[in-house]
């Protein structure tokens, strides 16, 4: 799979509404599209980012995290030109009947602190 994105912004913490996480406490990372996490150049995307963003101290130590990652896809957009993303379905409409500016299908993962 080749990426064209610049590497240090393939995945970002979120910090938008309405992500239910499955484990608590946990950080969650998203990127744009829809990607398989299989993938070796995803997971070290990943495991940098979470180097980045100080959860772990070694790129070693972040590769032992993605061991207990939950991955999901789904679709988010900005409502009314806010900067945080909301989760929407695949027709733009969020689970407060709000209509997103733009459909982007994303990729979330949960990360075991």
């Amino acid at each position: 799979m080749k990426d064209s994105r610049a590497g240090e912004s393939l995945w970002i913490e979120w910090s938008g509404s309405d992500l239910d996480n499955h484990r608590s406490p946990a950080f969650i990372f998203y990127t744009e599209e829809h990607v398989d996490v299989e993938n070796e150049v995803v997971l070290r995307a990943l495991a940098s980012s979470i180097q980045r963003n100080g959860i772990a101290e070694t790129l070693g130590q972040a590769f032992k995290l993605l061991g207990s990652i939950t991955t999901t896809h789904g679709y988010a957009g900005e409502v009314d030109g806010d900067n945080e993303f909301t989760i929407c379905n695949k027709n733009g409409e969020t689970f407060h009947g709000d209509e997103v500016d733009k459909i982007i299908p994303i990729t979330w993962v949960e990360i075991n602190e």
